[in-house]
This record gives C-alpha cells, sequence and structure tokens, in this order.
C-alpha cells in the first residue's frame, strides 16, 4: 500500500494568526476574563488548546455572534478568524468590553470589498448559512444577499449594479456553478472570487491527485474546508473519501487492501494529527498489523 502525503495541508497562516492572537491575549490580561465570540477555528483540539491557556469560550450554533455577546459582561472578548459583522463590534464596545480582532486577512479583504460595493450596488454573497464567516459578511449591508445554491439565484430580484463575491472556505467547482448561474441572469455583474489561496491550492492538490483509491481528509466534522475537500475529492474521481478527526477514528475498513491512500487536512487542523496517521499508515503497510500505540491514544483521549 502506496500511502500519498498531499501538499500543501494543514494550517494556513489566518489560523496561525488566530492562534498566536489568543496565545498573546491570554498572556496579555493574566487578571481579566478572556472569552471567545464562538469557535476560534471549527477544530475542537485547536479550541481545548485554547482553554488550557485559561480562554472560555461562547458558542451556540443557534445563536447570532450578536446574540452571543449577551453571555460576555466583562473582560476580553476574541472575535474569531471568521469575522464579524459591525453590528457585532458596536455592541461589544457599547457593552465596555475589550476587545481582540484575530479575523483572517482574506476575510478583512472581503468585508472591505462588499462595504465598498454596498455603498452604491447589490452584492450577492454566495456562502453556507449559518456559517459564522457568511453571518459577519452577510450582516455588513442590508444591500448582502446571500444564495447558497444556483436554485437561491432565481430566487433574487430587484437587485441593480451587482458584485458577486464568496465564502473564502467553498468548493472551487460549487461556488463556479453558482457564479454561472448569477451571469446567466445578470451578464453584466461584476466577478469577485474571494476563495482564499489556501483553501484553493489545498483542493487543486485533491484534484490533481492520480489513480487513488481512498483520500483521507484530516479535520473537524464542522470545519467548512475540510468537508470540502471531501467533496472535491468524490468530485474528481477517488472512489472513496473519508472525513476523520484524528488516528482514533482511523478504521481498518478504510485502508485495507487499497493499493494508493491518499492523506491531507483542512487549513484548521493541527499538522501533528495529520502526521500521526500518516506514521501510523505507514507502519500499518509496513508491518499489516492495525494496533494503535498506547502513547498515541493517551494524548487524543
Amino acid at each position: 500500500m502506496e500511502i500519498i502525503s498531499v501538499i500543501p495541508r494543514g494550517y494556513c497562516q489566518g489560523v496561525v494568526r488566530a492562534i498566536m492572537t489568543a496565545k498573546r491575549t491570554a498572556e496579555q490580561y493574566p487578571d481579566q476574563p478572556v472569552t471567545m465570540l464562538g469557535m476560534i477555528v471549527h477544530n475542537r483540539f485547536v479550541v481545548e488548546e485554547c482553554r488550557r491557556m485559561g480562554i472560555r469560550f461562547v458558542e451556540n450554533p443557534a445563536k447570532s455572534r450578536l446574540e452571543l455577546l449577551d453571555e460576555i459582561e466583562e473582560g476580553v472578548v476574541i472575535f474569531t478568524a471568521h469575522g464579524v459583522s459591525d453590528a457585532v463590534r458596536e455592541k461589544a464596545a457599547a457593552k465596555g468590553l475589550i476587545v481582540v480582532d484575530a479575523t483572517c486577512p482574506d476575510v478583512i479583504r472581503t468585508h472591505t470589498i462588499v462595504r465598498e460595493h454596498a455603498a452604491h450596488g447589490d452584492v450577492i454573497y454566495i456562502g453556507k448559512k449559518n456559517h459564522p464567516e457568511s453571518e459577519g459578511t452577510v450582516g455588513l449591508s442590508s444591500r448582502v444577499h446571500l444564495v447558497t445554491s444556483a436554485a437561491d439565484v432565481e430566487k433574487l430580484d430587484g437587485l441593480e449594479n451587482i458584485l458577486i463575491t464568496n465564502q473564502t472556505t467553498l468548493s472551487l467547482i460549487d461556488t463556479q456553478e453558482i457564479i454561472d448561474a448569477c451571469l446567466a441572469r445578470w451578464p453584466d455583474a461584476v466577478v469577485c472570487k474571494e476563495i482564499c489561496n489556501a483553501t484553493r491550492v489545498r483542493q487543486e492538490a485533491v484534484m490533481n491527485l492520480k489513480d487513488t483509491d481512498v483520500l483521507i481528509v484530516v479535520g473537524d466534522p464542522r470545519s467548512n474546508n475540510s468537508n470540502q475537500l471531501r467533496e472535491i475529492g468524490r468530485k474528481a474521481g477517488i472512489p472513496e473519501t473519508c472525513l476523520i478527526e484524528s488516528v482514533l477514528s482511523l478504521k481498518e475498513e478504510m485502508v485495507k487492501n487499497k493499493n494508493r491512500v491518499a492523506v491531507t487536512s483542512g487549513s484548521s487542523t493541527p499538522n501533528s494529527l495529520t502526521t500521526q496517521i500518516i506514521t501510523f499508515l505507514q507502519e500499518y503497510a509496513r508491518t499489516g498489523q492495525f494496533i494503535l500505540p498506547e502513547e498515541v491514544i493517551s494524548t487524543l483521549l
């Protein structure tokens, strides 16, 4: 069995920046409660690392970032890599909170583009419903319209001077399909593709895999970019694709009797988790023994 270590994979610069920002904040305010507004990134291992630094989290999929702010009464609030709307910033300031912004620079750029265009036109924003990045961007203006599929495009009406843009972690393939549907209705619309470089190159690396029997994506099930990598693999014709959190989620039936197994990971996945899986699979390919070392199990439980 051949194990293909897909490059690039793992942390992007935006995630590294967010983690370092959280660490510096915990060190800078040792006597203040420090609270993250949502998950710093969609990976429970990263969240647990932040908790060990003394950072607490407020997270509820049924609540918006604006609503979650009601649960923070004092101290420091950290905005996650996904970004927030202006209303969230204003509310945090009104509550007297110390604000630390860990928004990814790519998301900040998208916000700038959307703000500037919404001042004189409509923005069609392609994104995932209830995703914090989409929530923050759509909340910038009443002239920003979220679409999640080509079918949503048909529901829009009365738009003028249109800009089409998107969430940074979407599928290249799916996003282009929705852009094409938009342009079929509004051929004069301006398109600003905002899938970030980290997402793009990771997806392209998966698209370029040849003669692969299984694709293993290491990532949190809530991670949009990790889920997109799995879907890209499926659309690229890889017979079996799976998303797993860590080596503990790996099952022998996923890889048994396979000739070529490729391993990649989402941009919010710690590299150590992916390395553990690659190392374990290489040993399995060499010995045929599917037994996890106790020292590995103890670090993940």
